[in-house]
């Protein structure tokens, strides 16, 4: 299955609680929609809300009902069309660009799905404790708090489009804060080990453990800020070539970026869009929403660098993971954070497989390593990631021009 083999599998009253938890964090999710709210796909990299709720659901149904529950039937086996995502080895797929056509089955109806296979779950753990079953629905919690975090930043692209700028969440004024002054810390490197070592749950690219050589770095005690960004921004930095990688820069002109997504001047001040409504731009907050290819134009203007994944993970993984995640409530990021939350920080490091990595059989072998090329790695998660995912060894990717994200930057240097 797509967690590394060696974690140790869920007792079934733990799977049972996490499988409850997660569930009802969705559904908490997806009530303040209205169901017009529910269809909107923005892009092709979006999902309506309505295909988030339908999709994780499936995949229980799929990888777990459909192979260990006997004589299980489906509400409607058409769903398995509908709301399979990429799995090849599960069966043929409704074309990705297209959900926010399928308008039927309902809203209700996908509520009603969801219920019916909660209840025929919550069943099969009443009577099995098999490693194979916990295992699979530790799995399925954790590809669900995945698409929590996707439910939020495609709504949030979505509602962008909407003139009417509308709010998920009441506005709140930020906090007051002072700026905290950008330092460096110093890491010796050396060969260091990397990567999940087991005991619990991790995704199969978080391994196998190896080691790496580092040569000595520093690393800034924090992200790259609003106020920083402006500075770059008045400096000329989406208009200067020469710190911009050729394909960046092409993208940049294409699209023509001059600022992060979702900003706007007005009245001579930064405003930005967030799933609270329009606000203005909190200057020590962590910029969020900015491309690989902006984040690594910025690290050349601040004769800085990003780091490599390595160079975050042995920085931080000593640090207790605590930070502005989803589960706060502020879904945007805030002032004065530490490594963990707010944003997902960009690296250098591309999306590719560890020395040994396999990727297991079957259609759950799909889950990452089919994505391991054109990808970035992004550490630390954010405001909209799920507490309980995060781990040092976590590793998001995203393409670099990709930006509807919670997407932001850390500058590391040589020592």
């Amino acid at each position: 299955m797509a967690q590394l083999h060696h974690a140790e599998p869920l007792s079934r009253t733990d799977a049972h609680e996490l499988f409850v938890q997660t569930r009802a964090m969705t559904g908490r999710l997806a009530a303040p929609l209205a169901p017009e709210d529910m269809m909107l796909q923005s892009m092709e990299d979006a999902s309506p809300a309505k295909w988030h709720l339908a999709h994780t659901t499936w995949f229980f149904e799929e990888f777990i009902l459909k192979v260990h529950q006997p004589g299980y039937r489906s509400p409607d086996d058409r769903f398995a069309f509908l709301f399979n995502s990429y799995y090849v080895q599960a069966g043929p797929r409704h074309t990705r660009s297209r959900r926010g056509l399928v308008s039927r089955p309902g809203v209700q109806a996908v509520l009603d799905y969801r219920a019916h296979v909660d209840a025929v779950l919550s069943g099969l753990l009443d009577r099995t404790d098999a490693p194979e079953v916990t295992a699979l629905v530790e799995l399925g919690c954790h590809h669900e708090m995945q698409h929590q975090e996707l439910l939020v930043t495609d709504l949030l692209h979505g509602f962008s489009f909407n003139p009417l700028l509308p709010t998920y969440r009441d506005p709140e004024p930020m906090p007051v804060t002072a700026e905290v002054p950008l330092t460096f810390t110093q890491h010796p490197g050396g060969l260091v080990e990397i990567g999940h070592a087991g005991g619990d749950f991790a995704y199969d690219c978080e391994g196998p453990r190896h080691r790496c050589w580092l040569d000595p770095y520093r690393i800034a005690n924090r992200p790259v800020t609003n106020r920083d960004w402006i500075a770059f921004i008045e400096d000329g930095g989406y208009a200067t070539p020469t710190l911009w990688l050729m394909e960046g820069w092409a993208v940049r002109e294409r699209e023509s970026w001059d600022c992060p997504l979702y900003w706007w001047q007005q009245d001579g001040a930064w405003w930005t869009y967030t799933l609270r409504g329009p606000q203005p731009v909190n200057l020590d907050a962590p910029v969020c929403h900015v491309s690989y290819y902006e984040a690594d134009a910025y690290a050349r203007w601040a004769e800085a660098r990003l780091p490599t994944e390595a160079e975050w993970e042995v920085a931080f993984r000593d640090r207790p993971i605590s930070g502005n995640f989803l589960e706060s409530g502020a879904l945007r990021p805030l002032p004065g954070g530490g490594p963990w939350g707010d944003v997902w920080e960009w690296t250098q490091s591309s999306f590719s497989p560890y020395p040994g990595f396999r990727p297991p059989e079957g259609a759950l072998g799909e889950y990452n390593g089919k994505f391991m090329v054109n990808q970035q790695v992004l550490r630390g998660g954010s405001c909209a990631t799920p507490r309980l995912q995060m781990r040092p060894t976590y590793r998001t990717f995203f393409y670099p021009h990709q930006r509807w994200q919670m997407l932001g930057l850390r500058l590391a240097r040589d020592a």
